[in-house]
C-alpha cells in the first residue's frame, strides 16, 4: 500500500498528515508555516522523499454552495505546482467544514481553544486524508486504494 500525504493548505500554514503503511489510518505529521512558494514546495517535497510518499491528497476549500472561490483557486494552483515539483499523483478533495470538524475533535479530547491553533491544521489534514482512505476502502470493498 502506498503511503499518502494529506494536506490542508492555507495562506499562513499547511497542515500535514500521513497514512500508515497499510493505508487504514491517517496520523498528524506537522504544520508548515508558509514562507514563499519555492520554500513551501521544497519542504513538502522533502517530506515526500523522507517518508516514501507516493500520492498526495489536498483539501479543496469549495464554497458552501460547491462553487470554486478565490481560496479554492489558490489551492488548485498550489496542487498543480506540487504535482510538477514532486512528480507524483496529487488529488484534490472537497474539504468544506473540515476545520470545523477538526476543532470539534480537539474540543472532544479536551484541547483548549487557545492551544488548538498549533495543531488544528494537522487535524484538518488528518480528516481530509481519513475521508480519502475511507472512500477508497468503500469503493473496493474494504481494501485500501489505490
Amino acid at each position: 500500500m502506498p503511503i499518502i500525504l494529506g494536506l490542508d493548505v492555507g495562506d499562513v500554514r499547511i497542515g500535514v498528515a500521513i497514512s500508515d503503511e497499510l493505508g487504514f489510518a491517517a496520523h498528524p505529521l506537522c504544520t508548515i508555516t508558509r514562507k514563499n512558494r519555492k520554500t513551501d514546495l521544497e519542504t513538502i517535497c522533502d517530506l515526500i522523499n523522507t517518508h516514501g510518499v507516493e500520492e498526495v491528497v489536498i483539501g479543496l476549500p469549495l464554497m458552501l454552495d460547491g462553487e470554486v472561490g478565490v481560496q479554492a483557486e489558490k489551492v488548485q494552483r498550489f496542487a498543480n505546482r506540487l504535482k510538477r515539483a514532486a512528480r507524483i499523483a496529487v488529488h484534490l478533495r472537497d474539504e468544506r467544514l473540515t476545520t470545523v470538524e477538526a476543532s470539534e475533535i480537539l474540543q472532544e479530547v479536551g484541547k483548549p481553544r487557545k492551544k488548538q491553533r498549533r495543531v488544528i491544521d494537522q487535524v484538518a489534514a488528518v480528516v481530509i486524508l481519513d475521508e480519502y482512505l475511507n472512500d477508497c476502502r468503500e469503493s473496493i470493498g474494504e481494501t485500501p486504494c489505490p
